[in-house]
């Protein structure tokens, strides 16, 4: 099947339950246009002249608000005595009528784009690879198992690239529906992707540390890889996926051909969001309520990417709002936001690494972040690197993923012009990074 909308319709499935966390984006809404009545008064009479340079277009607009509410103070006067002209405009509606209309229609479209969305037709249905490994929630996905669009025969069985996603979001990023796929592209290409999807944490998941995963999870796929193929496969990673896989590459130099690093953080304290100053102060009751849980849930999780930047959730549901709900373009926000709420929750000695000893502590790069037992240095990480950096990056500042690059000792950097997760699906991917990433791989270990 292809990935497009499946023969399922809204009338035989239920809808889904809306973008996560539906009540903080709601909130979030909400409080955003509603605060606009209590600041009005104080807004009309001019603000802290905190920014010289806007001070002259200040006081322009409020001559405007004033010569508008004097006008309607003098209609609504003329009315009241009886001594409007005839065919006069009518009195001009109030600065407070205006805002109380726009919160409305604002309010209104919101609402509206999150119900498109929950009742759209789209459902993820593509030809799914085969499970070539499992060890508890984790499974490698073998990519050459999967036959090529254009014929019937496998898509690839060329060399081996162990694909590594992030811990908090599904793999699938990199195989979103069969058009826009890097891993079906690397396939087509000739070599054999294999991807680890984490799966959501069992039981035994719930107690493990990076080094369980790194020494352990992956160490095991590694070896599951080259079993199956006889030859040392590159390393590809992910976002936070790549921290693994540098830590992998260091431990594992002989089996490793070559290192490919998406969007990987590494100096955490280079343009860090303001919320990470936060995260010293709230590391005791933070920490203990992880404990209680045994994870960090995916909705706070959401929360945490939500604050770097509320109005970007409002603003993409004001344009799904508008949008024509059979437009294509529809049907791919419609999978790509299917994706952000397919997230997991990281398991709490994980999430306490991932959140107080990189965000708070910056342990990366400092030299302090160590997967059993040893420091994770990438001066030691002597393969062919490609690091590839996104320049519009919200989620990871270009600054912090660009400290690794300049350490590492063979390493090619590569600018895209492009986001976090627009590098990897959107519709300027193909052309803008997956083209860098293919020479790339062509001139250091030809397929």
């Amino acid at each position: 099947m292809t990935a497009g909308a499946d023969s399922s319709t809204d009338s035989t499935r239920a809808p889904r339950p809306g973008p996560r966390p539906l009540p903080l984006y709601l909130g979030a809404a909400a409080t955003t246009w509603l605060s606009s009545y209590a600041s009005s008064v104080a807004w009309k009479n001019g603000s802290l002249d905190w920014k010289p340079g806007l001070s002259e277009t200040a006081a322009t607009l409020k001559a405007q608000f004033d010569a508008l509410e004097a006008a309607r103070a003098a209609a609504a006067s003329a009315n009241s005595t009886g001594t409007t002209a005839a065919g006069a405009d009518p009195p001009p509606g109030s600065f407070e009528t205006a805002m109380e209309l726009e919160v409305r229609r604002r309010l209104d479209l919101f609402l509206s784009g999150i119900e498109r969305y929950r009742h759209h037709p789209y459902r993820r249905a593509v030809a799914e690879p085969a499970v070539c490994w499992k060890d508890g929630s984790t499974v490698l996905l073998d990519y050459g198992s999967v036959p090529d669009a254009r014929d019937t025969g496998p898509a690839g069985g060329g060399i081996p690239i162990l694909v590594v996603p992030s811990l908090v979001n599904r793999g699938y990023i990199l195989d979103l529906t069969e058009q826009r796929s890097l891993l079906r592209d690397l396939a087509r290409r000739g070599y054999r992707p294999f991807l680890v999807e984490w799966g959501f944490p069992g039981e035994a998941e719930r107690r493990f540390t990076l080094t369980d995963y790194v020494a352990g999870r992956l160490e095991a796929a590694l070896e599951a890889v080259l079993a199956i193929t006889g030859t040392r496969p590159a390393l590809m990673g992910y976002c936070m996926g790549g921290l693994l896989t540098l830590a992998l590459a260091q431990r594992r130099p002989r089996d490793v051909a070559a290192l490919m690093l998406l969007a990987t953080p590494f100096d955490f304290a280079a343009d860090a969001p303001p919320i990470a100053a936060s995260l010293p102060v709230s590391e005791p009751w933070l920490s203990a309520t992880i404990d209680t849980l045994g994870w960090l849930p995916t909705d706070w999780i959401q929360a945490l990417f939500f604050a770097l930047d509320p109005l970007l959730v409002i603003n993409k549901f004001l344009r799904v709002g508008r949008a024509d709900p059979a437009a294509a373009e529809m049907a791919d926000f419609v999978a790509l936001e299917d994706w952000l709420n397919d997230g997991v929750p990281l398991a709490a000695p994980v999430a306490r690494e991932a959140l107080f000893d990189w965000y708070g502590r910056n342990t990366p790069a400092i030299g302090d972040w160590r997967i059993a037992g040893r420091t994770v240095i990438p001066e030691q990480v002597t393969v062919p690197t490609l690091a590839m950096i996104p320049a519009r990056d919200r989620i990871v500042p270009p600054a912090s993923a660009r400290a690794l690059a300049d350490r590492l000792p063979n390493a090619t950097r590569a600018d895209v012009a492009l986001g976090h997760i627009g590098m990897v699906v959107s519709a300027g991917a193909p052309k803008r990074a997956w083209t860098t990433l293919h020479t790339w791989l062509e001139e250091t270990i030809p397929a």
